[in-house]
């Protein structure tokens, strides 16, 4: 993600991973960009719920909390970050958040949907 014809945001400072080095470049006009080059099309009223939600966690509590949580915390069924966005990884991203961390990468990385 170094090179500057890899980043879909060429105008946002992205890591090497593609998360924002910082969250206060978020826009809701970066964020629809960014839904759109990952492949997930227009943000609904659902995306933009959990997309508030996370950051304003994060932002309070520099926490990340599991998807279920999220989920039934904007009162959506316990599956949606997978269903809105593909998994927890990708609404990071879209979240504007940074990088979170080796162990929360990885435990992002391999959540597993609710069931």
């Amino acid at each position: 993600m170094n090179k500057p014809d890899d980043n879909p945001l060429p105008d946002v400072r992205l890591d090497e991973y593609g998360f924002f080095a910082d969250p206060q470049e978020w826009t809701h006009q970066r964020a629809e960009r960014y839904a759109r080059a990952l492949g997930m099309g227009e943000l609904t009223p659902a995306h933009w719920a959990v997309l508030e939600h996370v950051r304003e966690h994060w932002l309070t509590h520099q926490a990340i909390q599991p998807a279920k949580l999220i989920c039934r915390a904007v009162e959506l069924e316990d599956d949606c970050v997978w269903r809105l966005f593909g998994g927890p990884l990708e609404m990071w991203k879209v979240a504007g958040l940074p990088y979170p961390g080796l162990e929360a990468y990885t435990y992002m990385e391999n959540e597993e949907p609710a069931g």
